[in-house]
């Protein structure tokens, strides 16, 4: 056995054990009592009786030894800005943040919903959440106000922190009018507003309600605020990820559990060491940027660099496909994380720029967020010269599922892979409609974990115990396990590869969208009698939605200039409602939806034809031509 078999199978057959072990990476106030409490499946309650903070093992305990040091190292190149905190000036920036947020009458327990750009503003505001022991959620910068909205209702925050704008390839998005509409659109209204004011978009401040945060921050400029010792199993975080129904999903994390799992994710995993720098090149607004922006790599006592901008644009505003490449040389970036799309792109960009930089302090590419095809990671290996590493994981995780844990032992990885279960997590693949598990080389079914979850995994849905186990657990026929809703393989040197979504969730440039909420928002619109949304597989971003529209006037499915103006109208309402990354690639008008005789659509079949593959037994269909008139479509454009 290897010695990362041997290291996986502790973690499996001896849990307690184990995690104990791992739990001695992190600063305890009080120890645990209880390691795990599994009494009460799938429920999974880690480090019970222990008390702890994210924000002090991220921060306070580093001020002896590395005070110092570079902690958050910012970079926009939409602003032109570079600016570097030590783990000294972050400490005295989460601190001014606390107080303004205790000031504004935020306690231990009460809900902040974070809608920042890319600003380490959001990041001190996260951190002075977990400092006072109130649950952040974050929700991703430039969100339409009716997803925001949703958001706001869900959670019901005392406090939103936000700013003026976002910027994007020089384009300014102003979120202040966006945050007023979702606040107007709210059953829940929050007591107060804080904004950071970048001077990018004017803003009209409510009054009584919104306060700048510059303001705040002068009146509490010395504050000290000391860290609260929170339980182990009190919630850190809550965060929306896309269900296959409207309502989204706020998948809610614990805090000690967190801390050790992202601890251990450090060591184990990323190999990444204190003193050192990581660059996550996510947002905060999805899972990476919480766990491998903010949390891991300050928890780990590295640097960890903020990026605002594109992968292709320079400090100057000038075209730079180089600009990543420069900030780890100028950084001494030792550990990297990204997302094939972003790989996609910069493949565009002149091979010279991957050599003209000193790249000598890199160790590793990480890459996640959807399927790694083998010419992107052979360009990147061979351009970069070292390991690149897929990993693939969840929101719902909060740390890798599958990847390759080289800080225990050096693996090779194999392109189209993401490599092995990680330590902690009992990974099997069942057959869909049985439940049997699927043991032999490269059968196909659905990728699984078992109970009980490690560290760091999602308690469950924020207000909803009964959701969380209906739609992770009783998924697969007579087996309480957990969902991953991907379609997989394992090859005959247990190596998994991810094929899929299993449910109607598509992964649009490594951003997880419903294809039933992009239903739902064209349904909305007046033209529209019946619609079908799927995802297909698109060689730049991994995914694009289509859309296939039945609409209420028949000429936009024979006339031309019609059917480009209802396009164009129901791309906006998407754009409105959900934002610009939900937009369909195109809107397609037919005479009808292929269904079956049940009047279910065949979205799978409507997917197959799209990528040009066998829809498959469609005995079902009530009628053909239906599905007929999509192909004819397809081949006319």
């Amino acid at each position: 056995m290897s010695r990362y078999e041997d290291f996986h199978r502790q973690s499996i057959d001896a849990p307690e054990a184990f995690w104990a072990e791992q739990a001695r990476l992190i600063d305890w106030q009080s120890p645990p009592q209880q390691i795990l409490n599994a009494s009460q499946p799938p429920f999974a309650r880690w480090f019970v009786g222990g008390t702890t903070n994210l924000c002090h093992n991220a921060v306070d305990r580093h001020l002896a030894e590395r005070g110092d040091q570079p902690a958050l190292i910012f970079v926009s190149t939409e602003t032109g800005t570079e600016k570097s905190y030590s783990f000294r000036e972050l400490h005295a920036e989460v601190q001014r943040t606390a107080a303004s947020l205790i000031d504004l009458g935020v306690g231990r327990g009460d809900r902040v919903l974070i809608y920042m750009p890319m600003i380490p503003e959001a990041a001190f505001a996260m951190l002075a959440c977990a400092r006072i022991g109130a649950i952040h959620c974050v929700v991703f910068g430039g969100f339409a106000s009716g997803s925001l909205a949703t958001r706001i209702e869900d959670a019901e925050p005392k406090v939103v922190v936000s700013a003026d704008a976002g910027s994007r390839g020089g384009k300014v998005i102003a979120y202040k009018p966006l945050l007023d509409e979702a606040i107007r659109l709210s059953k829940h209204k929050p007591d107060a507003v804080l904004l950071t004011d970048r001077g990018l978009a004017p803003m009209a401040l409510v009054a009584g309600r919104d306060h700048l945060a510059s303001e705040l921050r002068q009146k509490h400029l010395d504050a000290q605020v000391p860290c609260t010792w929170l339980e182990s199993t009190e919630i850190s975080y809550t965060i929306y990820t896309s269900g296959t129904t409207g309502k989204p999903k706020g998948v809610q994390r614990d805090v000690g559990g967190y801390a050790v799992a992202l601890a251990a994710s450090m060591k184990h995993i990323f190999d990444g060491r204190p003193g050192e720098t990581y660059f996550s090149t996510s947002d905060i607004g999805w899972v990476v940027g919480h766990s491998y922006i903010v949390y891991g790599p300050l928890i780990a006592g590295m640097a960890t660099v903020m990026y605002e901008g594109l992968p292709t644009q320079g400090l100057d505003g000038q075209p730079d496909g180089g600009i990543w490449w420069r900030l780890v040389e100028k950084y001494k970036v030792t550990v990297m994380f990204s997302a094939p799309t972003a790989v996609r792109v910069l493949k565009k960009q002149d091979p010279a720029l991957l050599k003209k930089y000193d790249l000598s302090t890199l160790r590793a590419l990480f890459l996640a967020g959807e399927p790694l095809d083998e010419p992107t990671g052979r360009w990147i290996a061979e351009g970069l010269g070292v390991p690149i590493i897929d990993n693939y994981w969840q929101t719902e995780s909060g740390w890798p599922i599958i990847t390759i844990a080289n800080g225990i032992e050096k693996k090779p990885s194999k392109f189209g892979s993401p490599g092995v279960p990680m330590y902690g997590y009992k990974v099997k693949i069942l057959h869909e409609s049985t439940g049997e598990e699927l043991t032999a080389p490269n059968e196909k079914g659905v990728v699984v974990v078992e109970g009980p979850t490690p560290p760091g995994f999602m308690q469950t849905i924020w207000k909803d115990d009964a959701r969380f186990v209906n739609t992770y657990w009783k998924s697969v026929p007579g087996k309480m396990v957990y969902s991953t809703f991907d379609w997989g393989i394992r090859d005959e040197d247990g190596y998994f590869y991810i094929l899929g979504r299993t449910d109607d969730v598509i992964n649009v440039a490594g951003h997880r969208l419903g294809t039933r909420e992009i239903e739902e928002s064209i349904s909305g619109h007046a033209g529209v009698a019946e619609v079908a949304v799927v995802g297909v597989a698109d060689a730049l971003k991994g995914q694009v939605a289509m859309a296939f529209v039945v609409p209420k006037d028949g000429q936009a499915v024979s006339d031309d200039a019609v059917a480009l103006k209802l396009e164009g109208e129901i791309m906006k309402t998407v754009a409105d409602q959900l934002g610009a990354l939900a937009r369909p690639a195109r809107v397609r008008f037919v005479g009808g939806l292929p269904k079956t005789r049940s009047g279910k659509l065949l979205r799978r079949a409507i997917q197959a034809v799209c990528e040009g593959r066998d829809p498959g037994d469609l005995t079902t269909i009530d009628d053909p031509a239906t599905l007929q008139q999509i192909k004819l479509l397809l081949k006319l454009a």
